[in-house]
């Protein structure tokens, strides 16, 4: 699943650390988010859209296969 975690870290001028005390996670749990690899649970989303003010729509993008299988 894309997101935009690090570019709206980035915008609030928060580093990797900071955002992941805010989240009660560790830092290595942040990295793992913003490089894509680790899709976090619906408490952590909610939380992480609670903290930048978005709705998680605007912050997960799904990825969506199409009729051929294809993303």
């Amino acid at each position: 699943m894309k997101n935009k975690v690090k570019e709206m870290r980035e915008e609030r001028g928060l580093s990797q650390s900071e955002l992941a005390k805010r989240l009660n996670v560790s830092r290595q749990t942040v990295i793992s988010i913003e490089k894509e690899r680790y899709n976090p649970s619906l408490d952590l989303a909610f939380t992480l859209a609670d903290l930048f003010e978005r709705r998680i729509e605007e912050i997960f993008i799904p990825n969506r296969v199409n009729e051929e299988g294809v993303e």
